[in-house]
Protein backbone atom coordinates (compact mmCIF):
# COMPACT_ATOMS: atom_id res chain seq x y z
CA UNK A 1 0.00 0.00 0.00
CA UNK A 2 1.29 3.46 -0.91
CA UNK A 3 1.92 5.64 2.11
CA UNK A 4 3.01 9.24 2.55
CA UNK A 5 4.15 11.46 5.38
CA UNK A 6 5.74 14.86 5.82
CA UNK A 7 7.97 16.92 8.07
CA UNK A 8 8.90 20.54 8.53
CA UNK A 9 12.56 21.54 8.20
CA UNK A 10 14.15 24.88 9.07
CA UNK A 11 17.01 26.01 6.81
CA UNK A 12 19.42 28.45 8.48
CA UNK A 13 21.02 31.08 6.25
CA UNK A 14 24.75 31.73 6.52
CA UNK A 15 24.04 35.46 6.39
CA UNK A 16 21.14 37.91 6.53
CA UNK A 17 19.39 37.30 3.19
CA UNK A 18 17.81 40.58 2.14
CA UNK A 19 15.43 41.39 -0.71
CA UNK A 20 13.24 44.43 -1.32
CA UNK A 21 10.41 42.49 0.39
CA UNK A 22 12.06 41.15 3.54
CA UNK A 23 15.19 40.08 5.40
CA UNK A 24 15.61 36.43 6.36
CA UNK A 25 17.81 34.52 8.80
CA UNK A 26 16.05 31.21 8.09
CA UNK A 27 13.50 29.64 5.79
CA UNK A 28 11.08 26.89 6.73
CA UNK A 29 10.38 24.22 4.15
CA UNK A 30 8.54 20.89 4.06
CA UNK A 31 9.63 17.44 2.88
CA UNK A 32 7.28 14.67 1.88
CA UNK A 33 8.10 10.96 1.71
CA UNK A 34 6.35 8.30 -0.38
CA UNK A 35 6.88 4.57 0.09
CA UNK A 36 5.14 1.23 -0.23
CA UNK A 37 4.32 -0.34 3.12
CA UNK A 38 5.74 -3.64 1.86
CA UNK A 39 9.17 -2.03 1.25
CA UNK A 40 9.42 0.98 3.60
CA UNK A 41 13.18 1.35 3.17
CA UNK A 42 12.72 2.45 -0.47
CA UNK A 43 11.19 5.89 -0.48
CA UNK A 44 10.79 8.86 -2.77
CA UNK A 45 11.47 12.24 -1.20
CA UNK A 46 10.20 15.59 -2.47
CA UNK A 47 10.23 19.15 -1.21
CA UNK A 48 7.13 21.27 -0.76
CA UNK A 49 9.00 24.57 -0.67
CA UNK A 50 6.36 26.88 0.76
CA UNK A 51 7.64 30.45 0.41
CA UNK A 52 5.88 32.53 3.05
CA UNK A 53 4.92 36.01 1.89
CA UNK A 54 5.34 35.14 -1.78
CA UNK A 55 3.80 31.77 -2.57
CA UNK A 56 0.12 31.58 -3.44
CA UNK A 57 0.07 28.58 -1.08
CA UNK A 58 0.78 30.70 2.01
CA UNK A 59 -2.35 29.84 3.98
CA UNK A 60 -2.87 29.32 7.71
CA UNK A 61 -3.95 25.67 7.36
CA UNK A 62 -1.10 24.63 5.05
CA UNK A 63 0.06 21.82 7.35
CA UNK A 64 -3.49 20.50 7.73
CA UNK A 65 -3.80 20.37 3.93
CA UNK A 66 -0.46 18.56 3.70
CA UNK A 67 -1.62 16.02 6.28
CA UNK A 68 -4.86 15.45 4.38
CA UNK A 69 -2.97 14.83 1.14
CA UNK A 70 -0.58 12.40 2.85
CA UNK A 71 -3.46 10.40 4.29
CA UNK A 72 -4.71 9.78 0.75
CA UNK A 73 -1.59 9.79 -1.46
CA UNK A 74 -3.43 8.37 -4.47
CA UNK A 75 -6.06 11.08 -4.38
CA UNK A 76 -6.27 14.29 -6.38
CA UNK A 77 -3.79 16.94 -5.30
CA UNK A 78 -4.96 20.41 -4.29
CA UNK A 79 -4.14 23.24 -6.66
CA UNK A 80 -1.22 24.29 -4.49
CA UNK A 81 2.02 24.71 -6.36
CA UNK A 82 4.47 23.67 -3.65
CA UNK A 83 2.53 20.51 -2.81
CA UNK A 84 2.24 19.55 -6.47
CA UNK A 85 5.99 20.09 -6.87
CA UNK A 86 6.79 17.99 -3.81
CA UNK A 87 4.59 15.10 -4.90
CA UNK A 88 5.79 15.20 -8.51
CA UNK A 89 9.35 14.91 -7.22
CA UNK A 90 8.61 12.14 -4.71
CA UNK A 91 6.61 10.06 -7.22
CA UNK A 92 9.43 10.20 -9.77
CA UNK A 93 12.03 9.46 -7.09
CA UNK A 94 10.12 6.42 -5.82
CA UNK A 95 9.66 5.12 -9.39
CA UNK A 96 13.46 5.34 -9.84
CA UNK A 97 14.10 3.31 -6.69
CA UNK A 98 14.53 6.12 -4.17
CA UNK A 99 17.88 7.21 -5.57
CA UNK A 100 16.93 10.93 -5.85
CA UNK A 101 16.75 10.51 -9.64
CA UNK A 102 13.92 12.72 -10.82
CA UNK A 103 14.77 13.31 -14.50
CA UNK A 104 17.44 11.11 -16.04
CA UNK A 105 20.13 12.69 -18.23
CA UNK A 106 23.88 12.66 -18.71
CA UNK A 107 24.12 15.45 -16.12
CA UNK A 108 23.89 12.73 -13.48
CA UNK A 109 27.11 11.19 -14.84
CA UNK A 110 28.99 14.20 -13.47
CA UNK A 111 30.81 15.13 -16.69
CA UNK A 112 28.93 18.29 -17.59
CA UNK A 113 27.68 21.22 -15.57
CA UNK A 114 24.75 23.61 -15.78
CA UNK A 115 25.87 27.20 -16.28
CA UNK A 116 24.43 29.46 -13.57
CA UNK A 117 24.43 33.14 -12.74
CA UNK A 118 26.11 34.51 -9.65
CA UNK A 119 23.48 35.85 -7.27
CA UNK A 120 24.31 39.09 -5.43
CA UNK A 121 22.07 39.63 -2.43
CA UNK A 122 21.16 43.09 -1.23
CA UNK A 123 23.30 44.88 1.31
CA UNK A 124 24.99 48.21 1.66
CA UNK A 125 27.21 49.42 -1.18
CA UNK A 126 30.43 48.08 0.35
CA UNK A 127 29.00 44.64 1.03
CA UNK A 128 27.42 44.29 -2.41
CA UNK A 129 30.67 45.26 -4.13
CA UNK A 130 32.53 42.69 -2.00
CA UNK A 131 30.04 40.04 -3.10
CA UNK A 132 30.41 41.08 -6.73
CA UNK A 133 34.19 40.71 -6.51
CA UNK A 134 33.88 37.27 -4.87
CA UNK A 135 31.62 36.01 -7.66
CA UNK A 136 33.85 37.38 -10.40
CA UNK A 137 36.94 35.88 -8.76
CA UNK A 138 35.08 32.55 -8.62
CA UNK A 139 34.67 32.62 -12.40
CA UNK A 140 31.17 33.97 -12.90
CA UNK A 141 30.56 35.98 -16.06
CA UNK A 142 26.83 36.48 -15.50
CA UNK A 143 25.75 38.25 -12.32
CA UNK A 144 22.25 38.80 -11.03
CA UNK A 145 21.89 41.71 -8.62
CA UNK A 146 18.85 42.16 -6.44
CA UNK A 147 17.95 45.84 -6.32
CA UNK A 148 15.29 47.97 -4.69
CA UNK A 149 16.42 47.54 -1.09
CA UNK A 150 18.84 50.46 -0.73
CA UNK A 151 18.99 53.99 -2.11
CA UNK A 152 18.57 53.87 -5.89
CA UNK A 153 21.49 56.24 -6.52
CA UNK A 154 23.74 53.92 -4.50
CA UNK A 155 22.59 51.01 -6.65
CA UNK A 156 23.52 53.01 -9.74
CA UNK A 157 26.95 53.67 -8.19
CA UNK A 158 27.44 49.92 -7.75
CA UNK A 159 26.61 49.32 -11.40
CA UNK A 160 28.91 52.16 -12.48
CA UNK A 161 31.73 50.66 -10.43
CA UNK A 162 31.21 47.25 -12.03
CA UNK A 163 31.12 48.69 -15.54
CA UNK A 164 34.33 50.66 -14.99
CA UNK A 165 36.08 47.33 -14.51
CA UNK A 166 34.12 44.99 -16.75
CA UNK A 167 32.60 45.76 -20.13
CA UNK A 168 29.46 43.98 -21.42
CA UNK A 169 31.52 41.55 -23.52
CA UNK A 170 33.23 40.29 -20.36
CA UNK A 171 30.39 40.44 -17.85
CA UNK A 172 26.61 40.16 -18.24
CA UNK A 173 24.45 41.88 -15.63
CA UNK A 174 20.93 40.78 -14.81
CA UNK A 175 18.80 42.68 -12.32
CA UNK A 176 15.88 41.63 -10.13
CA UNK A 177 13.71 44.44 -8.78
CA UNK A 178 11.19 42.11 -7.06
CA UNK A 179 8.41 44.56 -7.96
CA UNK A 180 10.04 47.43 -6.04
CA UNK A 181 9.50 50.13 -8.69
CA UNK A 182 6.25 52.08 -8.90
CA UNK A 183 4.35 52.51 -12.14
CA UNK A 184 5.31 56.20 -12.06
CA UNK A 185 9.04 55.89 -11.38
CA UNK A 186 9.72 52.73 -13.40
CA UNK A 187 10.28 54.43 -16.79
CA UNK A 188 12.85 56.87 -15.41
CA UNK A 189 14.65 54.21 -13.42
CA UNK A 190 14.81 51.84 -16.37
CA UNK A 191 16.26 54.61 -18.51
CA UNK A 192 18.98 55.35 -15.95
CA UNK A 193 19.76 51.66 -15.48
CA UNK A 194 20.08 51.14 -19.23
CA UNK A 195 23.28 53.21 -19.26
CA UNK A 196 25.07 50.24 -17.71
CA UNK A 197 24.36 47.70 -20.46
CA UNK A 198 21.88 45.61 -18.47
CA UNK A 199 20.90 42.27 -20.00
CA UNK A 200 17.43 42.14 -18.40
CA UNK A 201 15.47 43.11 -15.33
CA UNK A 202 12.98 40.88 -13.54
CA UNK A 203 9.61 42.15 -12.42
CA UNK A 204 10.21 45.93 -12.25
CA UNK A 205 6.71 46.58 -10.85
CA UNK A 206 4.44 44.45 -8.67
CA UNK A 207 2.57 41.59 -10.33
CA UNK A 208 -1.08 41.90 -11.30
CA UNK A 209 -0.82 45.18 -13.23
CA UNK A 210 -1.10 43.66 -16.68
CA UNK A 211 -1.73 46.82 -18.74
CA UNK A 212 1.03 48.75 -16.95
CA UNK A 213 3.50 45.88 -17.34
CA UNK A 214 2.65 45.58 -21.03
CA UNK A 215 3.36 49.29 -21.51
CA UNK A 216 6.66 49.03 -19.64
CA UNK A 217 7.70 46.06 -21.83
CA UNK A 218 6.93 48.07 -24.98
CA UNK A 219 8.84 51.16 -23.90
CA UNK A 220 11.66 49.87 -21.69
CA UNK A 221 15.24 50.23 -23.00
CA UNK A 222 16.02 47.06 -20.97
CA UNK A 223 14.51 43.66 -21.73
CA UNK A 224 11.86 42.75 -19.15
CA UNK A 225 11.54 39.32 -17.55
CA UNK A 226 8.39 38.24 -15.71
CA UNK A 227 8.83 36.40 -12.42
CA UNK A 228 6.21 36.97 -9.70
CA UNK A 229 3.67 37.45 -12.50
CA UNK A 230 3.71 33.66 -13.02
CA UNK A 231 3.09 32.62 -9.42
CA UNK A 232 0.07 30.38 -8.96
CA UNK A 233 -1.20 27.69 -11.31
CA UNK A 234 -2.74 29.72 -14.10
CA UNK A 235 -5.00 27.84 -16.55
CA UNK A 236 -3.42 27.32 -19.95
CA UNK A 237 -5.68 29.80 -21.74
CA UNK A 238 -4.72 32.48 -19.21
CA UNK A 239 -1.03 31.74 -19.77
CA UNK A 240 -1.47 32.53 -23.45
CA UNK A 241 -3.59 35.58 -22.70
CA UNK A 242 -1.12 36.96 -20.16
CA UNK A 243 2.00 36.50 -22.27
CA UNK A 244 0.29 37.68 -25.44
CA UNK A 245 -0.79 40.91 -23.75
CA UNK A 246 2.40 41.70 -21.83
CA UNK A 247 4.93 40.38 -24.38
CA UNK A 248 7.97 40.21 -22.11
CA UNK A 249 11.34 39.29 -23.56
CA UNK A 250 11.77 36.50 -20.98
CA UNK A 251 9.90 34.59 -18.32
CA UNK A 252 11.58 33.26 -15.17
CA UNK A 253 10.27 29.91 -13.99
CA UNK A 254 10.30 28.80 -10.37
CA UNK A 255 8.58 25.38 -10.52
CA UNK A 256 7.86 25.46 -6.78
CA UNK A 257 5.88 28.67 -7.23
CA UNK A 258 4.39 28.35 -10.71
CA UNK A 259 2.61 25.02 -10.48
CA UNK A 260 5.27 22.31 -10.44
CA UNK A 261 7.13 20.76 -13.36
CA UNK A 262 4.07 19.98 -15.46
CA UNK A 263 2.82 23.57 -15.27
CA UNK A 264 6.34 24.93 -15.85
CA UNK A 265 6.53 22.84 -19.04
CA UNK A 266 3.27 24.38 -20.21
CA UNK A 267 4.60 27.88 -19.49
CA UNK A 268 7.67 27.06 -21.59
CA UNK A 269 5.60 25.74 -24.48
CA UNK A 270 3.38 28.84 -24.46
CA UNK A 271 6.36 31.20 -24.25
CA UNK A 272 8.29 29.49 -27.02
CA UNK A 273 5.25 29.63 -29.32
CA UNK A 274 5.29 33.42 -28.81
CA UNK A 275 9.06 33.78 -29.29
CA UNK A 276 9.62 34.54 -25.59
CA UNK A 277 12.80 33.24 -23.97
CA UNK A 278 13.03 31.66 -20.53
CA UNK A 279 15.28 30.39 -17.82
CA UNK A 280 14.57 28.84 -14.44
CA UNK A 281 15.58 29.60 -10.89
CA UNK A 282 15.30 27.87 -7.58
CA UNK A 283 13.16 29.46 -4.87
CA UNK A 284 15.37 28.98 -1.81
CA UNK A 285 14.71 25.25 -1.65
CA UNK A 286 17.05 22.84 0.09
CA UNK A 287 19.19 20.50 -2.00
CA UNK A 288 16.16 18.21 -2.33
CA UNK A 289 14.26 20.76 -4.37
CA UNK A 290 17.37 22.16 -6.05
CA UNK A 291 18.33 18.67 -7.26
CA UNK A 292 14.89 18.15 -8.79
CA UNK A 293 14.96 21.50 -10.61
CA UNK A 294 18.51 20.95 -11.85
CA UNK A 295 17.64 17.50 -13.21
CA UNK A 296 14.54 18.90 -14.91
CA UNK A 297 16.64 21.62 -16.53
CA UNK A 298 19.46 19.28 -17.51
CA UNK A 299 17.01 17.25 -19.57
CA UNK A 300 16.09 20.37 -21.59
CA UNK A 301 17.85 22.31 -24.33
CA UNK A 302 18.43 25.75 -22.85
CA UNK A 303 21.90 27.27 -23.01
CA UNK A 304 21.09 30.39 -20.98
CA UNK A 305 22.66 30.59 -17.51
CA UNK A 306 20.14 29.41 -14.94
CA UNK A 307 19.42 30.70 -11.43
CA UNK A 308 20.50 27.68 -9.41
CA UNK A 309 23.19 29.12 -7.17
CA UNK A 310 21.27 28.72 -3.91
CA UNK A 311 22.62 25.40 -2.66
CA UNK A 312 25.39 26.97 -0.57
CA UNK A 313 23.15 29.45 1.26
CA UNK A 314 22.48 27.34 4.35
CA UNK A 315 24.45 26.01 7.31
CA UNK A 316 22.29 22.88 7.46
CA UNK A 317 21.42 21.99 3.90
CA UNK A 318 20.86 18.31 3.11
CA UNK A 319 24.24 16.71 2.20
CA UNK A 320 24.05 15.70 -1.45
CA UNK A 321 26.05 15.04 -4.64
CA UNK A 322 25.33 18.59 -5.87
CA UNK A 323 28.49 20.66 -6.25
CA UNK A 324 29.03 24.22 -7.42
CA UNK A 325 32.32 24.53 -9.30
CA UNK A 326 32.99 28.04 -10.46
CA UNK A 327 29.99 29.17 -12.48
CA UNK A 328 28.56 25.70 -13.04
CA UNK A 329 26.42 23.29 -11.05
CA UNK A 330 27.51 19.65 -11.16
CA UNK A 331 26.21 16.34 -9.87
CA UNK A 332 29.03 14.26 -8.39
CA UNK A 333 27.95 10.59 -8.52
CA UNK A 334 30.78 9.63 -6.17
CA UNK A 335 29.08 11.49 -3.33
CA UNK A 336 25.94 10.17 -1.69
CA UNK A 337 22.74 11.63 -0.34
CA UNK A 338 22.52 11.80 3.45
CA UNK A 339 18.91 12.31 4.45
CA UNK A 340 18.98 12.88 8.22
CA UNK A 341 16.59 11.30 10.69
CA UNK A 342 13.54 13.52 10.46
CA UNK A 343 10.30 13.75 12.50
CA UNK A 344 7.97 12.37 9.80
CA UNK A 345 4.26 12.55 10.47
CA UNK A 346 0.90 12.48 8.74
Amino acid sequence: MLRADWCKYRLDFKFLAKTSRESMLYKDTYFIRLYDSSAPDVCGVGECGLFKGLSADDVADYEDILSSVCRNPRGALPRMSSIVMGFETAVRDLAAGGRRVIYDSDWLDGDRGIEINGLIWMGDKRLMLERVREKIDAGFRVLKLKIGGIDFDEELDILAHIRREFNPDDLTIRLDANGSFSVDNAPGRLERLSRYAIHSIEQPIKAGQTANMARICRLSPIDIALDEELIGMTPDDRKLELLSEIRPRYIILKPTLCGGFGEADRWISTAEDLGIGWWATSALESNIGLNAIAQWLAAKDNALPQGLGTGALYHNNIPSPIEQRGSQLFYNPVRSWQIPALPWRQ
